[in-house]
């Protein structure tokens, strides 16, 4: 059960009607494809919150970045805690139209630099949300296509974020040409998810779907190959008013499980599957 500080205890899972976490079950290892494990509200206890994600079953995160400053926290996280850790370096679209090209160009220098360790590019993206000015939108447009062309160069998948933005952001990166990404905690309506799917995008889904109806009629809209799971911690937890952790990823799972009428092995051994496909250095980090 997730604490009042976010924190998992011997039995991680969440109860919803009939939907729990049971350890006892032999399960597929968990991949979480989207956090922030790099971030300060993990300085104080990051080996803690990685040994607790471990014990409910998680073999690896993939930890993205938001500029240029937090690509160093994620690379470091990297070094610290190998075989769960597994970079990803990007420029958060909220973090676009504030920063310079030179801080664009910085991150993607050092993306090609760090390429053969790095699982993805990201966190990028769309986000409609905080910016109505035009400007500020088609700045971050600009910043999008940048990377998408990076990832395609390095031959990496993306982790895109499309807060209030998905049918733009589905549509931006197929115009750019991207070929593997996953829209982490998408927003959007499931017909627009829907689309993303046929054409070759994932969606990751996080704890939150324990208080969300909009992830639920996800989870039950896409089909079984365009589905991952993502804590997206710190944030975006079962409860709302605590710190999030990649433990948590049990309480995903089984809220799509009972979303979908299947059993947490199966959809276990399907998302691993999918993981394995998208995202092949994060799987090969947690075998």
């Amino acid at each position: 059960m997730v604490t009042r500080h976010g924190r998992a205890d011997a039995h991680p899972g969440w109860t919803r009607g009939t939907a729990a976490g049971k350890l006892g079950a032999v399960l597929a290892p968990l991949f979480d494809t989207h956090c922030h494990l790099g971030s300060e509200e993990f300085d104080a206890d990051r080996a803690e919150v990685i040994e607790r994600a471990r014990a409910a079953g998680v073999a690896a995160a993939l930890v993205v970045a938001e500029d240029r400053a937090d690509c160093d926290r994620v690379l470091e996280a990297a070094e610290r805690h190998p075989g769960f850790v597994v970079p990803a370096l990007g420029v958060h679209p909220d973090r676009a139209p504030l920063v310079d090209d030179a801080e664009v160009e910085a991150v993607i220098a050092l993306a090609r630099t760090e390429s053969a360790r790095l699982g993805a590019i990201g966190e990028v993206g769309l986000d409609w949300r905080p910016c109505w000015d035009e400007a500020a939108r088609g700045r971050q447009v600009e910043v999008l296509q940048a990377f998408v062309a990076l990832a395609e160069e390095l031959e990496l998948p993306l982790t895109v974020h499309s807060r209030s933005a998905g049918r733009h952001a589905i549509s931006a990166l197929r115009e750019a040409g991207a070929r593997a990404a996953c829209l982490h905690a998408f927003d959007g309506r499931p017909a627009h998810a829907e689309r993303g799917a046929a054409a070759g995008f994932l969606f990751s889904i996080p704890p939150s779907i324990a208080r969300s109806e909009g992830k639920r009629k996800l989870a039950r809209r896409l089909p079984p190959e365009a589905l991952l799971l993502e804590s997206d911690s710190p944030v975006l937890g079962p409860d709302r008013e605590a710190r999030n952790e990649p433990a948590n990823l049990r309480v995903a799972l089984a809220e799509i499980a009972l979303e979908r009428g299947e059993s947490e092995e199966s959809l276990a051994a399907r998302l691993a599957e999918n993981t394995r496909r998208l995202f092949p250095r994060l799987a090969a980090a947690g075998s």
